[in-house]
């Protein structure tokens, strides 16, 4: 660990971007990241792998993203930063770890924006079943890019925009759904769908087990609150108030919604993989139009989580640079206070997205999903780690917190282990076999380059 002094330093390195994020849009882009491409398209590969015990899965992947949330509160609201948890490995662990960290998660984002552009050329299908998905992928990928480059503002604006009608459409499906399951006199709906098709474990626990690794991926992006942090205009208030609307809405949207689903249409055809679980309860109700019209709303959300993972990416690849990890040219500021060269290479997910979807058409989903869990869930795991650490720094030291999260250190050490399982089982999961086999060598090279290329660098650069 390096000298108290040190995270001074960090903090003005990174110094430059502008503070024009608002409480209520840092709240946005926490449920932009969250409730997107693995909410309205994961869910049915989750259901698929668990049945109706995939609410099972659903409940414990929410547990470990509350307690990750309250690491990252803590941490955040001490150090509000853009280099956000991989500065804190920096500080807390080595510079090794914040490289590796800030790397793995930077690339893990991007490959997490190919699922969301693939995603997005499945659901254009819906309209237009004869256009070649890499259309969709080159136009929709183009018009976010702009809205990124413009300013940080803008972006809010536009995440802003695209998260209340995520929110407002899945507020309506819930009153719907409620309605046909409570109150519609019809037999077809109901929780007998729960025990029907096999019970309610209809692959027993390993279903389950494999069904929260997609719950995970679910969740992931909701860490980009403690990013934004850097650009907020307060963000000690702003940090306490995402946290706790961020974690009620998730718990309410994803469980509720889910819930209801499993009781409107069989799980066995929910499962079936490769439409969106939304679109398919809205066909089976078959009220005109309705399913069109769902079919935009996971449009919007999965355009939602693309603009926030290519905002979150951008900072972090900021960050690299400014702490001598990266090219210098790719943490300079645009004049609106935007790092363009940074967001340039931030985009190499939606070349890749388009090269996967032209080879593998119909596999393209999962398999970018399968590579970019890896780092998603060695970026979590390290947030663990370093909360301990960074509780125990402070406390050895006898240093105020203005925010603890509950439960320590029994609920970081249960986020630690739960996430080092699931990263373990990917091994023995067949439908993730790639996450390991992209992941190891991944991380190897990464330690190359910082020991033969990096480290020697900053040594002769002082």
């Amino acid at each position: 660990m390096q000298n108290n002094k040190d995270f001074t330093a960090i903090t003005a390195r990174e110094q430059g971007l502008k503070r024009h994020l608002t409480s209520a849009q840092m709240s946005m882009i926490a449920i932009g990241g969250a409730i997107g491409t693995g909410l309205f398209m994961g869910s049915s590969y989750a259901i698929g792998f668990a049945g109706p015990g995939v609410l099972l899965s659903y409940a414990i992947g929410a547990l470990i993203a509350m307690l990750l949330m309250g690491c990252l509160a803590e941490m955040t609201i001490a150090h509000p930063t853009s280099g956000s948890f991989g500065a804190y490995a920096e500080f807390y662990i080595s510079p090794l770890a914040g490289f590796l960290v800030r790397y793995a998660y930077w690339a893990a984002i991007v490959l997490a924006i190919g699922t969301e552009v693939t995603a997005i050329s499945l659901y254009m299908k819906y309209w237009f079943p004869q256009v070649a998905g890499w259309v969709w992928i080159l136009l929709f990928s183009s018009l976010l890019i702009a809205t990124n480059a413009i300013s940080v503002k803008a972006f809010g604006h536009f995440e802003y925009v695209f998260s209340a009608v995520k929110i407002g459409a899945i507020l309506g499906f819930i009153i719907l759904g409620s309605w046909l399951v409570f109150g519609a006199d019809n037999p077809a709906y109901g929780f007998h769908n729960y025990t029907e098709h096999g019970g309610l474990f209809p692959h027993g626990l390993s279903g389950v087990w494999i069904a929260l690794i997609i719950a995970l991926f679910s969740y992931f992006s909701i860490e980009m609150i403690a990013v934004a942090a850097g650009e907020a205009e307060d963000p000690e208030n702003a940090v306490r108030k995402a946290f706790r609307v961020t974690m009620v809405r998730l718990l309410f949207f994803y469980l509720l919604t889910l819930m209801l689903i499993l009781a409107m249409i069989p799980w066995n055809l929910v499962g079936a993989g490769g439409e969106s679980p939304f679109v398919r309860a809205m066909q089976q109700v078959g009220i005109p139009g309705a399913s069109g019209v769902i079919n935009f709303v996971v449009l919007v959300a999965a355009l939602s989580a693309m603009n926030s993972q290519l905002y979150t990416t951008t900072r972090m690849m900021f960050s690299l640079s400014r702490a001598g990890h990266a090219p210098r040219m790719v943490g300079r500021l645009s004049r609106s206070g935007v790092p363009l060269n940074a967001l340039a290479l931030s985009c190499t997910g939606v070349v890749l997205a388009m090269l996967i979807s032209l080879m593998f058409p119909e596999q393209s989903f999962m398999l970018m999903m399968s590579i970019s869990i890896f780092g998603c869930l060695f970026a979590w795991m390290m947030i663990f780690l370093t909360h301990y650490r960074f509780r125990r720094h402070h406390q050895r030291n006898g240093l105020p917190l203005k925010f603890r999260m509950w439960g320590y250190p029994w609920g970081t050490l249960f986020g630690l282990a739960m996430i080092v399982a699931i990263l373990l089982a990917t091994v023995f999961t067949p439908d993730f076999r790639m996450t390991m086999v992209f992941g190891v060598p991944f991380m190897l090279l990464l330690v190359l380059a910082y020991k033969f290329l990096v480290k020697p660098l900053r040594v002769v650069g002082g």
